[in-house]
């Protein structure tokens, strides 16, 4: 009975959302909901089976809800994480896959709780933010640490996100540390060295679960003890995998799978979708850029049409999905460009920057001790193939088998008996990124030069703005490196796009020396291209593979364009990242990047991110240490 009557004040709620009386709608109607969301965490709970893990009331929620199998974070790093989520739509297009860009909502988009508020609900996010988009005044009632549904008007229905940082990558490396877990127990992946570091830094990980298993035991009191647990939808997840290196920071399943549980009270149980048992599971493949269009279903909301996501549960519930993304950009200071797919069974990695290695310099990743000594173990040479992976240049392709490999460590893209497996996922990447406009080919400054007065996403969709199919074709080529592809290359040299221009220059230097000494003239001429990206792709080939008597104009092009930069950060941070490439062949260039040191002013709040500043100074005290 209690069901067929939810059932009608459903219907009731939906047809007053259509005609526009959303705000209006009797309050008991709506349901409240509640995120608990942790940081830095894969799915390493006893309720997905990890024996090690000790989390109790997370497996208790997850006894009265719903497990969710093969949920993703589309982005595995925090702010192109939760710019997916709060807008529905993939960083990829809206220019904001860079870690910690500033750029504007596309015209007529609005952040999802503005949505809820604009319906009636009392919307609080306690506390952190993090969003590479601009946000809108009033996206939120009260986003601060002292928000809470409490402060909101009588029993006015709510949406309440709690966000733990303890799970955070800068808390496993939080000294002194009294260990709970037993580092002698600890499961090391595959391509961990086993060594104390790793041992202990996995360790405090998941005494950092625990501790937040107790943090989120309290808030789901404080909701019991205000009688609303029977009349609100509660999520658990975390906002990528785990902190650990070549998991943050990487678009494997280990950087991506996240744990997702939802637990509906009896009343609202219709909302729920088809799959729901309590103390079930469901292998739904499901990901952050869900997450938006679901809580909106949940609201009675029609999610719009812009949203690239697919409600999960809620009134309109959307059709099961046969894949997920992800993608890896700028990280911090360092340039990549990974485009990742999975589904049930398998995951795919499209590098189209193999000639860089995974384990790109990051200051901030390398104080994790696991980071430096297993770096520290490579150059010593004390590594076994798998462990040293993470320090070399990458394949330009990535197939792994969930199933039978865990830790995505046995690349079957060459295996002839997954040929139509990975064809089918070449196909799945490609259609994504030509479908949603995929502005991420484009280089960082070109991201912000070209859609100047309006937004990535708009600029992309503008004719004559941003010809993807034809920069997508030549980033393709120039990233699978094959020789027979060259003469295209080199052609491409001379198009009227910048962005192919750039993809050309770069395909060159993926083929290694053989290849630019065969084009020295080309790529000389390239030096001195209109467009600063070009100018940088060429000036750091030429310094790594061209003549002795390149060198000079390459240092004098690549540090008038990082002073030239300054202007425009993203200019100024690639010439920095070329620059750093050189190594001791940059150091005629110590003086000039003293200066440049100098010159860097700490900003603080959006300045400082919107400049870039903090990337900047990293970039540069690194060649500083380097040259020294």
């Amino acid at each position: 009975m209690a069901t067929g009557i939810n059932e009608i004040t459903r219907r009731a709620f939906t047809s007053l959302a259509a005609a526009g009386g959303l705000a209006r709608a009797a309050e008991a109607e709506r349901p409240n909901i509640l995120w608990l969301t942790c940081e830095d965490m894969g799915p390493q709970m006893g309720c997905y089976g990890d024996a090690y893990s000790n989390t109790p009331a997370l497996d208790r929620l997850a006894s009265r809800g719903l497990r969710y199998d093969c949920a993703w974070s589309n982005a595995p790093v925090c702010a192109p994480a939760r710019t997916t989520i709060i807008s529905g739509v993939y960083p990829t297009c809206t220019g904001s896959e860079n870690m910690r860009s500033l750029l504007p909502m596309p015209a007529g988009m609005k952040m999802y709780p503005q949505y809820l508020r604009e319906a009636g609900y009392y919307v609080t996010n306690n506390s952190k933010e993090d969003y590479n988009l601009v946000k809108p005044p009033g996206a939120w009632h009260d986003s601060s640490p002292k928000a809470h549904w409490r402060n909101r008007k009588g029993a006015q229905p709510f949406f309440s996100i709690f966000n733990f940082v303890i799970t955070h990558e800068s808390q496993i490396r939080t000294r002194p540390h009294t260990w709970i877990h037993d580092p002698a127990k600890a499961r090391i992946p595959a391509y961990h060295p086993d060594v104390q570091d790793a041992r202990q830094d996995w360790a405090q990980y998941y005494d950092n679960i625990t501790t937040m298993d107790k943090m989120s035991a309290d808030v789901l009191s404080q909701l019991a003890a205000d009688g609303l647990a029977d009349n609100t939808i509660v999520f658990f997840y975390g906002d990528h995998g785990s902190g650990m290196p070549r998991s943050k920071r990487w678009p494997y399943n280990s950087g991506l799978h996240v744990p997702l549980i939802v637990h509906f009270p009896e009343k609202w149980r219709s909302l729920a979708p088809k799959e729901y048992k309590p103390g079930g599971s469901t292998r739904r493949l499901v990901s952050f850029v869900d997450l938006a269009p679901t809580v909106l279903s949940l609201a009675g909301l029609q999610p719009p049409a812009h949203m690239q996501g697919h409600a999960f549960m809620g009134q309109h519930e959307a059709p099961h999905q046969p894949y997920l993304y992800g993608f890896r950009g700028r990280m911090d200071e360092r340039y990549d460009l990974v485009r990742s797919v999975r589904d049930d069974r398998y995951v795919y990695l499209r590098q189209y920057m193999p000639h860089l290695i995974y384990g790109q310099h990051i200051a901030y990743m390398f104080q994790t001790p696991t980071t430096s000594t297993w770096r520290k173990m490579y150059d010593e040479g004390k590594l076994n193939d798998v462990q040293s992976a993470f320090w070399r240049e990458k394949p330009p392709e990535e197939l792994y088998d969930l199933a039978a490999d865990k830790d995505e460590v046995k690349n079957l893209a060459n295996d002839p008996a997954h040929k139509a497996t990975l064809e089918r996922f070449r196909k799945a990447e490609r259609e994504w990124v030509l479908r949603t406009k995929d502005v991420g080919f484009l280089s960082e400054d070109e991201i912000h030069t070209r859609s100047a007065g309006s937004s990535p996403y708009d600029m992309a969709r503008q004719p004559g703005k941003y010809d993807l199919p034809k920069v997508l074709a030549t980033a393709s080529i120039a990233s699978m490196k094959r020789d027979a592809d060259t003469p295209a290359l080199v052609k491409a040299l001379a198009d009227s796009d910048s962005a192919v221009r750039r993809w050309a220059v770069l395909g060159l230097r993926m083929r290694g020396e053989k290849s630019v000494k065969a084009n020295l003239p080309a790529v000389r001429k390239a030096m001195a291209d209109s467009a600063p990206a070009v100018r940088i792709a060429a000036a750091e080939t030429l310094g790594l593979m061209g003549e002795p008597a390149d060198l000079k104009l390459v240092l004098d092009t690549l540090i008038a364009v990082g002073r030239h930069g300054q202007a425009n950060p993203y200019i100024q941070l690639g010439a920095l990242n070329a620059i750093d490439s050189l190594g001791k062949k940059a150091a005629p260039l110590a003086a000039e990047i003293e200066k440049l040191k100098a010159t860097v002013q700490m900003l603080k709040g959006d300045a400082a991110r919107a400049a870039g500043t903090e990337y900047i100074r990293r970039a540069l005290e690194n060649i500083s240490q380097n040259l020294a």
